[in-house]
């Protein structure tokens, strides 16, 4: 009979989290059709044919260009963002794969050790050890890659207008990316630097300016070195397009934070509702501790626990799928 449970337990896991997965790959493949709306400047097919109606042969050439140049960047983003290195190097991370598998190794050996003093079998002990060998480490990577991307799209803004700045003064675009990089610490500081390091040493501002964008995988980093790309081949004025580009920045980053503040409300409704069941059991482990003992002696309970867990995990990234917006 306690085979029973559990089986009929996992079945009903993985089918909330089959779920859970389509949800999310769903919003990914939104989010990426957005951001290729945005790069390539259409909304919409008849808008798209009004536009091409009223623009030149130079502005066609143009949209031509950032076309070609957007799909290469979109292959090089997927081959490098499944690569280990790629995801320390979009982190910041200074640390080599070796070094990165050591820390994930002693992670696994410390979430193990930690299921085996709280009492738990086999069945929890194994999947702890995976969730700290693979999942715990791919998660802080994750965390520290979204923590430099909002920091870098904060001063990117400005970064850009100081260029644009230096540009109508008459210097030349090698040399206005070297001040930024100077001028502006963390993310942006870096990015240009190394764009400027990349350029001296005989690579093309354009490849530099797209191997940025590879480490920065955001939409606003892809139009930057598609800009450079296109002022490269066609001759265009640069500080006009920084300045556009600058300008939209702006909107987005305002746009953002007012969804944020309108979606406030149901994101402290979900972690009120994520913790609550901690709160409660707690609790009743303080008043009445041989209550809740059963919970945790025995097969039945052990079970309860670990579907009660997943399924609350399942839910709180099915609900962080709905309210985590994307502009």
């Amino acid at each position: 009979m306690n085979l029973v449970v559990v089986i009929c337990v996992l079945l009903l896991v993985l089918i909330i989290a089959g779920m859970a997965v389509a949800i999310i790959l769903g919003n990914k493949k939104e989010k990426k059709s957005r951001a290729l709306a945005v790069i390539k400047g259409t909304r919409t097919a008849g808008h798209e044919s009004n536009e091409k109606d009223r623009r030149g042969e130079q502005d066609k050439r143009r949209a031509e260009i950032a076309k070609k140049l957007k799909e290469q960047s979109d292959d090089d983003s997927e081959k490098k963002r499944a690569t280990i290195a790629a995801r320390l190097e979009m982190a910041g991370m200074k640390i080599t794969i070796k070094q990165y598998w050591i820390f994930s190794a002693l992670s696994g050996v410390g979430f193990v050790i930690g299921a085996l003093l709280s009492g738990f079998g086999i069945f929890v002990v194994i999947p702890a050890g995976i969730v700290g060998l693979i999942g715990f480490p791919h998660f802080f990577v994750s965390r520290r890659i979204k923590k430099r991307q909002k920091k870098f799209l904060e001063e990117f803004a400005d970064a850009l207008e100081a260029m644009v700045r230096l540009l109508k003064a008459g210097m030349p675009v090698t040399e206005a990316i070297s001040m930024a990089g100077r001028e502006f610490v963390g993310p942006v500081g870096e990015e240009m630097t190394r764009i400027y390091e990349a350029q001296k040493v005989g690579i093309t501002l354009p490849e530099a300016t797209r191997a940025a964008a590879r480490r920065m995988p955001l939409t606003e980093m892809n139009m930057f070195a598609t800009g450079v790309s296109i002022q490269a081949q066609t001759g265009a004025s640069l500080s006009e397009v920084l300045m556009n580009l600058a300008g939209t920045i702006r909107a987005r980053y305002r746009l953002k934070r007012k969804v944020q503040a309108l979606s406030s409300e149901a994101k402290s409704s979900a972690a009120i509702i994520g913790c609550l069941p901690f709160l409660v059991g707690g609790g009743l482990m303080l008043i009445n501790p041989e209550y809740m003992n059963p919970l945790f002696e025995t097969f039945a309970g052990k079970v309860m626990l670990i579907g009660g867990g997943i399924w609350m995990m399942i839910g709180v990234l099915i609900m962080k799928a709905m309210i985590n917006f994307k502009v």
